[in-house]
């Protein structure tokens, strides 16, 4: 091949690859402008179903916001009616009396005068609105009373302002002042209760108070137990009571219920020995029933007389019913013992029950004894 064939077949090649090339380039650039064009269609979709959602969201926002608003305004529809009231009774009020200050004290300053008729009420109004639903339990008597103090001062400032133009302008003023705070007392801070709601309320207080009496008794009643270091505390013997008209702890034996023994031996051995000592027969005169101990102990002792009454410090008498004779006390015991009021094989029960002596009790207990071992 002559050279200038040559150089025509390398011109060719040349000519062929600038093509290739250029034919690579332009495949570049479509598929570049494709995938340009196609991150531009899945932003925009990116986009349009962000603004989508937001919009949902926002939809939801304001249906959630109406639906809250509407429960509130169900739950609350007495404020909704009352706080106009107050509103309005304020707004007539507190200019006339700012203008009933400027002349009363002939100061700019005397402008401040609703502070103390208007919302001195109002702040008492609403402190007993907050301690009611903060702290149900807790009294608001005082802030009642403050309450209607200030009440009181706002009608007669009022009333005061009118009647130097006309006395029917004086009453109107008077009512208007204070109308918004009776309203919001009457409906908000004390609403009305249904029968059954007051009948518990005051089963529940005079619970707390005869509480408060017997715990009050207690006190009086109980016993100081001082340690070697000089400390002191209360002791208090547990169990079953009623209060005397004294204000007095007694023992008390509840029908249907277990009669319960009492774990105070030391305070058992001292009655058992002050009836014994109290009833003590004569040296030489033996007694011929040998009898046990109140509660059915092994302490033999002596009872004299028909009824002993039990010589205890501090113990009120025992109101027996006089005439009875034993056989008497047997057949109320007996109707005792049929209505589960009392424990046949306890002299104390059978004591307390029938407000007979210690001696008679433990008599009717051995002859119940007797009679069931027969």
């Amino acid at each position: 091949m002559s050279w200038a064939e040559e150089r025509r077949a390398n011109k060719l090649v040349d000519a062929q690859i600038q093509r290739e090339q250029a034919a690579a380039a332009a495949q570049v650039r479509i598929a570049e402008r494709a995938a340009l064009a196609q991150q531009r269609r899945e932003d925009q979709a990116a986009a349009a179903e962000q603004a989508r959602i937001e919009r949902e969201q926002r939809a939801a926002r304001r249906k959630a916001a109406w639906r809250a608003l509407g429960s509130w305004c169900g739950a609350n529809v007495v404020e909704l009616l009352i706080y106009p009231i107050a509103l309005l009774s304020f707004v007539l009020a507190a200019p006339a009396m700012a203008a009933y200050g400027h002349d009363v004290y002939r100061s700019g300053l005397g402008v401040l005068l609703p502070g103390i008729t208007e919302l001195g009420m109002w702040a008492f109004a609403v402190a007993v609105l907050v301690a009611r639903r903060r702290h149900p339990g807790r009294p608001v008597g005082w802030l009642q009373v403050g309450v209607w103090t200030f009440a009181g001062f706002a009608f007669a400032s009022n009333l005061l302002h009118g009647l130097t133009t006309a006395w029917e302008s004086g009453v109107v003023m008077g009512l208007v002042s204070v109308s918004g705070v009776v309203a919001h007392q009457l409906t908000l801070a004390a609403p009305p209760r249904s029968r059954a709601e007051r009948q518990t309320a005051r089963i529940e207080r005079a619970a707390a108070r005869k509480i408060g009496r017997v715990r009050k008794a207690a006190v009086r009643q109980a016993v100081a137990e001082i340690d070697a270091d000089g400390s002191a505390r209360l002791v208090y013997a547990p169990g079953r009571y009623v209060i005397t008209r004294w204000r007095r702890l007694e023992t008390a034996v509840v029908p249907g219920l277990p009669v319960t023994e009492s774990a105070d031996w030391d305070r058992e051995l001292a009655d058992l020995l002050a009836t014994t000592a109290a009833g003590a027969r004569p040296v030489g005169e033996p007694d011929p029933t040998p009898r046990d101990s109140i509660e059915g102990g092994t302490v033999a002792t002596l009872d004299h007389g028909p009824d002993l009454r039990e010589s205890r410090p501090n113990r009120p008498v025992i109101d027996r019913k006089p005439g009875r004779s034993l056989d008497q006390l047997r057949a109320e015991l007996g109707a005792a013992i049929e209505a589960g009021q009392v424990d046949p094989t306890s002299a104390e029960s059978i004591r307390k029950t029938l407000k007979i002596g210690a001696a008679r009790a433990r008599q009717l207990r051995d002859d119940y004894k007797r009679g069931e071992a027969r």
